[in-house]
């Protein structure tokens, strides 16, 4: 795959240097780890490996990936490989796409506290669907969950939101069957939208009251118990945002769904559009302006210098060791295996009783990936390795190096 002409990684090569200098001491380990990531990520710095064509003898150079979850370029590969386990669980159903979003009120103090309001943000997007869905008023069933955090707007901005996907229906409160929900309707966006901000106002004053939060420059006030529940009264008669797409149509759409959104960052290199001195030029969305124009219009550009990229870049590298992927009720790590062998048990049975002349369709095999030659398509082996900071023994004059952007 062609290298784009602009990159995240050469905005930080041409301004990462000044950036660090002038915010020393403010940026976060994990901000600093991230930086030297990408700037690092397929070159020389961090090794690679030599590969030859068993056919044509066309010979490559491929430099290793950082494989940090914020790199545009290495996400690619660990989608592909998350994808394919969660191809194995896919369920012969509609699943649905909810969207759950923090107030703006609330963005900031999400990002001083971002382990433990991240955190409550999946807790209670994720109990306000298995409490509304076990309700015999809605669904009666207990329901599966993959959530994913996402904490950017389209112009880079901190826009905490949780994006939810669900399978249109659950096992019965005894587990003996399969509840469908109805057609294209999953559950009553209103009442989810009540109960998430109860749920999560709630969790956030138990947080405050047990002294996990944090409150730093205009927040300060805030440590004290008053001050805190006074910026909370009008969040409790605001309406919160939750969202509720259409049934995908499929399977196949449900992984392409995916695909784009579990590793996404903040932005692709594909996005970026130029870097001079005015500063670096993106594509973005601006969905408030959607609904009032016509064709594309809604996707502009925007300019910002590259100090203000730069820092909204970093606003949204998460904590060590945080999840940004999650499963919920019967997609929960521990039991989901079993779940979803007794779910599609069930299913099968329904369909039997329903149509016994028609047997399920076989589960197509996802054929093995092999790097092929871009000269003969023949394969390619490696028939070298070479260690971080050091050049190939193997570079003929005829060998190109593989840059893949995915």
């Amino acid at each position: 795959m062609a290298r784009p002409a602009l990159e995240v990684a050469d905005i930080l090569n041409a301004h990462g240097d000044a950036y660090e200098r002038a915010h020393a001491g403010r940026l976060s380990r994990g901000q600093m780890k991230v930086m030297s990531a990408i700037r690092s990520c397929r070159t020389v710095v961090l090794g690679g490996h030599v590969s030859r064509c068993a056919d044509c003898a066309h010979v490559e150079v491929a430099y290793n990936s950082c494989r940090n979850r914020h790199c545009p370029k290495c996400q690619g590969a660990m989608a592909r490989d998350w994808l394919a386990a969660r191809q194995a669980e896919l369920l012969p159903v509609p699943y649905y796409h909810l969207v759950f979003t923090l107030p703006a009120a609330i963005g900031t103090i999400a990002y001083q506290n971002k382990a433990a309001v991240y955190d409550l943000l999946f807790r209670a997007s994720a109990e306000t669907l298995t409490t509304i869905a076990a309700d015999p008023r809605h669904l009666g069933a207990r329901i599966g969950i993959t959530a994913v955090l996402h904490t950017w707007g389209s112009a880079l901005t901190h826009h905490p939101h949780i994006h939810a996907v669900v399978p249109g229906g659950g096992l019965s409160a005894d587990g003996s069957r399969w509840i469908a929900g109805r057609v294209r309707f999953f559950l009553p966006v209103r009442v989810l939208s009540r109960l998430f901000r109860r749920l999560f106002l709630d969790g956030l004053r138990a947080l405050h009251a047990a002294g996990r939060l944090a409150f730093f420059g205009d927040l300060a006030p805030l440590v004290d118990t008053p001050a805190f529940e006074a910026m909370l009264a009008p969040l409790r008669r605001a309406e919160w945002v939750v969202y509720a797409k259409r049934p995908f149509a499929g399977p196949a759409a449900v992984l392409a769904y995916l695909s784009r959104y579990t590793h996404r960052v903040a932005i692709s290199n594909s996005r970026l559009l130029s870097m001079n001195a005015r500063g670096v030029t993106f594509r973005w969305k601006d969905y408030r302006a959607r609904a009032k124009t016509s064709g594309n219009d809604w996707i502009k550009t925007m300019t910002l210098p590259a100090d203000e990229f730069i820092r909204r870049f970093l606003l949204h590298v998460l904590p060590d060791g945080f999840h940004r992927i999650r499963h919920y009720g019967l997609f929960a790590s521990a039991v989901r295996a079993a779940n979803i062998e007794k779910i599609r048990a069930l299913l099968v049975d329904q369909q039997v009783r329903a149509s016994p002349e028609e047997a399920p369709p076989a589960e197509e095999k996802r054929p093995e990936a092999t790097l092929r030659c871009p000269c003969c398509a023949g394969i390619m082996t490696i028939i070298e390795t070479f260690a971080r900071g050091s050049a190939p023994k193997t570079w003929p004059a005829s060998a190109s190096i593989r840059i893949d952007t995915s």
